[in-house]
């Protein structure tokens, strides 16, 4: 599981916050969405299953969407891009993340749905944003950067089209199921877009790319 900075609504109280109770509801939305989807999450049953109170939970997460964002957060992580000092590497690395959470049901079964709930309410589609998408993006802009610095991918490249193309093919096949999502599919991915950006030097550590 990648490393997430997501954080819940602070208490308004104050009491210290328990920890304990946020791994558990985190915990709980993960088992619940898997087993029973997006229409199966309540507040009522994360907290049955947490083995806390539903005001517990209303504290901490103001809907269920905000509860699906929190887990997505914290199963895909909010910083998946390393720094090896390989682009190659760190962006299979970054891109494997979405590959290796939605081979679960997690994606299949929240995301569409997700998806659908953001379009109605700019509030929610901003939280989403700001906890999860942007600071995903963020540390894969940096890995592009890197490999333009590092004289492995090409001057003036157009970073944003090529941060939607690297993680399209696995949102695509989540959205739709049409395809698998296969332990490759980043691999491949990454390969296929660095061969059309990559310069002479990283095509000559990579010549099947």
């Amino acid at each position: 599981m990648a490393e997430s900075t997501s954080r819940p609504t602070p208490s308004a109280g104050g009491r210290p916050r328990d920890a304990r109770i946020d791994e558990a509801v985190r915990r709980a939305v993960v088992e619940i969405l898997n087993e029973a989807g997006y229409s199966g999450l309540t507040m009522e049953a994360a907290a049955a299953r947490a083995g806390t109170t539903k005001p517990a939970i209303r504290r901490r997460w103001r809907s269920r969407q905000h509860l699906v964002i929190d887990a997505l957060a914290t199963t895909i992580g909010t910083a998946p891009t390393p720094d090896t000092g390989c682009t190659h590497c760190d962006l299979i690395a970054g891109i494997s993340t979405l590959s290796d959470a939605f081979t679960t049901a997690l994606g299949r079964r929240a995301l569409p749905a997700l998806v659908a709930d953001l379009a109605g309410d700019p509030a929610l589609e901003r939280h989403f944003f700001e906890l999860f998408f942007h600071p995903r993006r963020a540390t894969t802009a940096a890995a592009l950067r890197r490999g333009i610095e590092r004289g492995d991918l090409r001057p003036g490249i157009d970073v944003d089209l090529l941060l939607d193309m690297l993680a399209s093919t696995t949102y695509y096949r989540v959205l739709f199921g049409h395809l698998p999502v296969t332990p490759e599919l980043a691999a491949d991915v990454v390969g296929v877009i660095l061969s059309g950006v990559a310069t002479d030097q990283w095509r000559g550590c990579h010549p099947a790319g």
